[in-house]
């Protein structure tokens, strides 16, 4: 039960399509108040089933980070940044140092020139 399925791109309201990637940032304004998860990863190990149920109240459980190392911040399971483990009035949070997916601070690639035309 396969059929072909064409998608035609929506308006954007004069009756014209939509320009792709043109003001791609206020199309994600849009999205602003659509609730995410946000969770804190220190670390993950492997275990058994039988190494899991011998767990007891003490038992230690080894994680592949070491102690320092930064923590990963993730939005719905995605790991979009890294940072510190902080004490605000007795609760942790977040000093995020590293926004994963962005250019470092003066490790930026130079902007790529304009290209024109092939002279004949």
């Amino acid at each position: 039960m396969s059929e072909k399925l064409e998608l035609e791109q929506l308006p954007a309201g004069d009756g014209e399509p939509a320009p792709v990637g043109v003001n791609a940032v206020g199309d994600l304004r849009r999205l602003s108040a659509v609730p995410v998860d946000l969770s804190v990863e220190m670390g993950r190990t492997r275990m058994t089933v039988g190494e899991t149920l011998e767990l007891r109240q003490g038992s230690i459980i080894t994680l592949n980070r070491m102690a320092g190392e930064p923590v990963d911040l993730l939005v719905n399971g995605t790991a979009i940044a890294r940072g510190e483990v902080v004490v605000i009035d007795e609760q942790f949070g977040l000093r995020v140092t590293e926004v994963l997916g962005q250019p470092q601070a003066g490790l930026q690639e130079p902007p790529a020139e304009p290209t024109t035309a092939a002279e004949s």
